[in-house]
């Protein structure tokens, strides 16, 4: 039985306690938080009676194989030092860290401990996303030469999350980390990237629009664009939509989870609606389905002692991508390398 805490009990750690329940033989027994209301009511939900407002306090007095850290992103640093020199393996929320410089110090933390870091960069882990990557594995459609990552709605995302309406940056940090990563687990590393940002709603402070243009290492390219300023006649939120071109035919992810593959064969179209986890809702479920895949995903490779998919390493070629994308913006769709090319 492997035993972990949560630190952040906040709107969506709500979701990471549904799914590790549902995990075998993994346990949550500790939670952290410094609202003390938060903390007493999701530790009245969940069960759990070891509760903490201190991190340093839950360390000290835990025995513990893994953290869960579900904060914000200012916090991760700090609380990713503690875990690593009390020997625990860390899972992190993103965006991982404010500057590529910390984040580079959390990996560098992670390997000196001989922990394992795994960053939670879910939404690959959709199940129709995955369906896109078998399909392209698989040569269904060739060898991919161009590629689009669309996320458009005009879901009032500030409602639950009340700061993302206060933040210094937005669209990009917070749901095109996750749409770029996407891209680059669809269609490779990237070595430069260029960006143009708008802000259409008044009543924020960043931007909530954001279109990016990808040079993968491998002579793909895609665009990827973000939008919580598009009102459209079927609102698709949660849905990550996709466009792949290949030499031998297409892939389209439409809305309603409607999968398109055309090839010499003819066309296919399939359904890859995610199940409804027994907690979960609509149309929140495949984003809830993504958060049990990813921490199912993390308990196999501790057990297997294997590098995450999303492990640090990895999550920093990610976020550079999102620096890479601020810096263009802020100097007028200047192309920014951000790989070894």
């Amino acid at each position: 039985m492997l035993k972990g805490a949560l630190i952040g009990c906040g709107f969506f750690a709500q979701n990471h306690l549904c799914a590790w329940r549902d995990i075998d033989d993994v346990n949550i027994t500790a939670l952290c938080d410094r609202d003390e209301q938060r903390l007493s009511e999701t530790s009245k939900r969940f069960g759990i009676e070891n509760t903490y407002t201190d991190a340093h306090e839950m360390f000290a007095n835990e025995e513990l194989d893994f953290v869960d850290i579900a904060t914000t992103v200012e916090t991760h640093l700090p609380l990713v030092e503690m875990a690593a020199q009390a020997g625990v393996h860390i899972i992190c929320q993103k965006p991982f860290a404010s500057s590529m410089n910390d984040a580079g110090k959390m990996v560098s933390m992670a390997d000196k401990s001989s922990v394992t870091l795994m960053v939670h960069e879910n939404f690959r882990w959709q199940s129709a996303i995955r369906a896109v990557k078998t399909h392209i594995d698989e040569g269904a459609i060739g060898d991919v030469f161009w590629g689009r990552v669309s996320f458009r709605s005009a879901y009032n995302v500030y409602s639950g999350q009340p700061y993302l309406a206060t933040d210094e940056k937005f669209i990009i940090q917070d749901l095109g980390i996750h749409i770029l990563d996407i891209a680059r687990f669809l269609f490779g590393d990237v070595g430069s990237i260029s960006a143009r940002t708008k802000r259409v709603n008044p009543n924020i402070r960043a931007e909530d629009v954001a279109t990016m243009m990808l040079d993968h290492d491998n002579g793909i390219t895609s665009i990827v664009d973000c939008s919580y300023a598009t009102s459209l006649p079927v609102e698709s939120f949660p849905e990550t939509l996709l466009e792949v071109d290949g030499s031998k035919g297409t892939l389209r992810l439409n809305s309603g989870y409607q999968l398109m593959c055309h090839n010499h064969d003819g066309t296919r179209h399939i359904d890859v609606a995610p199940p409804l986890l027994h907690w979960a809702e609509k149309p929140w479920h495949n984003i809830q389905e993504s958060v049990f895949n990813i921490e199912q995903h993390f308990v196999d490779c501790l057990r297997d002692n294997r590098q995450p998919e999303t492990s640090g390493h990895d999550n920093l070629k990610t976020l550079a991508l999102v620096y890479g994308a601020y810096q263009s913006a802020d100097n007028g769709l200047q192309v920014v390398k951000v790989g070894n090319g």
